[in-house]
């Protein structure tokens, strides 16, 4: 399907909407296999997002508005159904704040007009993606140039196109700082237990022409302890007023690790991803996924006798623990205040 948001600057879009059928990358099968879903019904796009084959906050948040336009055409424009669906859609995942704010904005359209009209959803979804294409540029340009001169950078999960409607968040960063020769080596965790940092960052950097390493999680401290690292480069799924930032889990060992070894600590993410309602990072709702996720990563089919398992997929790095955070806006420094 052909999109009017292919740019070899952006990256390459795993997002793709003509109004009535929503096409996916799916990132469960890379990279491996590339597959796309193609998804009519709003039951496919939530469970497209609640299982995983779509991930990243602007993803996800950018996916949720394309599918309130398919949603508006199941239904036949009936608002009270509509609505129905978007509060089931609202529940697909709870933590990425994105999902949250690409619906209200959504609901605000048919507000304005008092009626459902798919081609003004659709108007206003386009908008959505074509705003976080020109987010993603704004971020990589600011978050590089404030990075300057580096020997390593280490990134945690997967920010990039992927996650993204353009070249990514921190991703984005890396990948301008390298191409410019501010960045001499990559580094990307693993990420437990999806994996998303060795199927998946190193996948993108590997199509944008950037070398880069995988290592375990726990090799992490060990890295910065030998000088090889400079920056932390991290996205985030939701930035508290205080700027307190929930990320993929491990983000806070990483920001803990960095700050003990002189390490800088960045996180890089749109103005939605900002919850300014939001006090502080302990009202953040954190998901908890099926604990035979971990045992799946290590191979096992079934959960070992005797055994459980945690499986938070997130965790809340404190505010101050970071160096700084990056949206379209600019370069943002503690004391941090997105309140409204």
């Amino acid at each position: 399907m052909n999109t009017p948001f292919d740019h070899p600057e952006d990256g390459f879009q795993a997002i793709r909407c003509d109004g009535h059928r929503l096409h996916l990358l799916d990132q469960r099968l890379l990279p491996q296999r590339q597959h796309w879903l193609d998804l009519t019904t709003l039951d496919g796009v939530i469970a497209a997002i609640r299982d995983l084959a779509v991930r990243g906050a602007p993803a996800i948040g950018i996916t949720a508005a394309y599918g309130t336009v398919i949603a508006a055409r199941e239904v036949d424009c009936d608002p009270g159904a509509w609505q129905a669906r978007l509060d089931r859609l609202h529940q697909a995942r709870p933590t990425a704040v994105n999902l949250a704010w690409a619906i209200e904005e959504m609901r605000a359209v048919s507000l304005k007009q008092r009626q459902l009209e798919p081609d003004r959803l659709m108007d206003r979804a386009r908008q959505i993606h074509r705003d976080d294409i020109a987010a993603n540029r704004a971020m990589a340009e600011a978050g590089s140039a404030h990075i300057g001169p580096c020997e390593g950078v280490l990134t945690h999960c997967n920010t990039g196109s992927l996650a993204t409607g353009g070249v990514g968040t921190a991703l984005g960063v890396i990948v301008a700082g390298r191409r410019a020769g501010l960045i001499k080596q990559v580094y990307a965790d693993e990420t437990r237990p999806w994996l998303q940092g060795s199927r998946l960052t190193a996948w993108e950097l590997a199509q944008a022409g950037v070398p880069a390493r995988v290592l375990v999680d726990g090799a992490a401290s060990a890295l910065m302890a030998m000088g090889r690292i400079g920056w932390v480069v991290v996205g985030s799924d939701r930035i508290a007023a205080n700027g307190d930032v929930a990320n993929k889990i491990g983000t806070y060992g990483l920001a803990v690790a960095a700050r003990y070894h002189g390490v800088k600590f960045m996180v890089v993410a749109p103005q939605s991803t900002v919850d300014p309602d939001m006090p502080s990072g302990d009202g953040i709702e954190i998901e908890q996924r099926d604990a035979a996720e971990i045992w799946r990563a290590a191979g096992l089919d079934e959960t070992p006798e005797g055994f459980a398992a945690w499986n938070p997929v997130f965790d809340v790095t404190p505010s101050e623990l970071v160096d700084c955070i990056v949206t379209e806006q600019g370069v943002h420094r503690p004391p941090f205040d997105f309140a409204r």
